[in-house]
C-alpha cells in the first residue's frame, strides 16, 4: 500500500496567513492535494498540522524541521500502518498532473522531481535513515537527503507552486 502524505507543516511566512486553507478553485489547498493523491495511494495522512476528517501525523523529529520533518513523520506513519511507499506532495502545488503521480506511484525506488523536491514517493524502509539525516544534517536539504538515498529526479517542467498571495491569485 502506498501512503498519500500531504506535507503541511510549515509556517506559510512568504503567504502571510493559513496557505494550506487558502482557497483555490472554491476548496482549500489541502483538499487539492488530498484529492489529487487519493486517486494514487490506499491511505491519506496530512503532515505537521491538523485537518478535518483525515489522519494528521507530527513532523519528526519536532516541529520546525522543514520537509524533511515532514517526511520523517510520513515515513514515520506510513510504518506504523503497514504502508510500503509515501507519495508525498506539498499543500502548496494544486495542479499536479496526474500523469506525473502515477508515474511516481509506479516506482518501488525513492524518486522526486527535480524542480519541486517535496514532491517525491519514498519507501519507508528509508524512515530509520532519514530520521537520523535530519538530525545529524544541519541544512536538512532535500537534495541532500535525495542524493544520501539514492533518490532519482524526475523532469516534470514548471509546475504551479503557491508561496504568496500573489503566486495563488495568478492561477485563478
Amino acid at each position: 500500500m502506498i501512503l498519500g502524505a500531504v506535507l503541511a507543516g510549515g509556517r506559510a511566512s512568504r503567504f502571510g496567513s493559513d496557505k494550506g486553507a487558502a482557497l483555490f478553485e472554491g476548496r482549500a489547498l489541502i483538499d487539492h492535494a488530498l484529492a489529487a493523491l487519493g486517486r494514487h495511494c490506499g491511505a491519506l495522512v496530512v503532515v505537521g498540522r491538523e485537518w478535518p476528517g483525515v489522519p494528521s501525523a507530527p513532523d519528526r523529529p519536532a516541529p520546525d524541521l522543514g520537509p524533511l520533518g515532514g517526511l520523517a513523520g510520513a515515513l514515520h506513519h506510513a510504518r506504523s500502518i503497514g504502508a510500503r511507499r509515501v507519495l508525498t506532495l506539498g499543500c502548496d502545488t494544486p495542479l499536479v498532473p496526474e500523469a506525473l503521480l502515477a508515474d511516481l506511484a509506479a516506482r518501488e525506488t525513492p524518486a522526486l522531481l527535480d524542480d519541486l523536491p517535496v514532491i517525491g514517493i519514498w519507501p519507508t524502509s528509508l524512515s530509520p535513515l532519514l530520521e537520523d539525516f535530519v538530525v545529524t544534517d544541519p541544512r536538512r536539504s532535500v537534495r541532500g537527503w535525495a542524493a544520501r538515498c539514492g533518490a532519482v529526479g524526475v523532469a516534470a517542467g514548471p509546475l504551479a507552486n503557491i508561496n504568496t498571495p500573489a503566486d495563488l491569485d495568478r492561477l485563478g
